[in-house]
């Protein structure tokens, strides 16, 4: 079986820390770093304009868990935050879980 890995973006970089910087800037940073990349590894690219809903419709296709939105000029935040969103695949197995509350 290939095995794929999908970088979203790069919280530091030669020992800085890079959280403070918007997506924009540290997706920019993982491209340049991964310009010369093993093959089965990406750079997950930006989604644009009103494709979300086909982009979702894709993502439960193929059977993904769902999609996160994320804001271009913010900074990295962990946890829960107003400047993403996440939209989940209603008929994935990790819903299932929640559903019967066995998280």
């Amino acid at each position: 079986m290939r095995q794929l890995g999908c970088c979203v973006s790069g919280l530091a970089l030669d020992g800085e820390d890079l959280r403070g910087l918007p997506l924009s800037l540290r997706k920019t940073n993982l491209e340049r770093l991964l310009a010369r990349r093993p093959d089965g590894i990406f750079v997950a690219p930006f989604e644009r304009g009103e494709i979300g809903p086909d982009l979702f419709r894709a993502a439960c296709n193929m059977g993904l868990e769902g999609l996160v939105s994320k804001r271009l000029d913010r900074p990295y935040q962990a946890g829960r935050s107003r400047h993403w969103v996440k939209v989940k695949n209603r008929t994935h197995p990790a819903m299932l879980r929640v559903k019967e509350g066995s998280w």
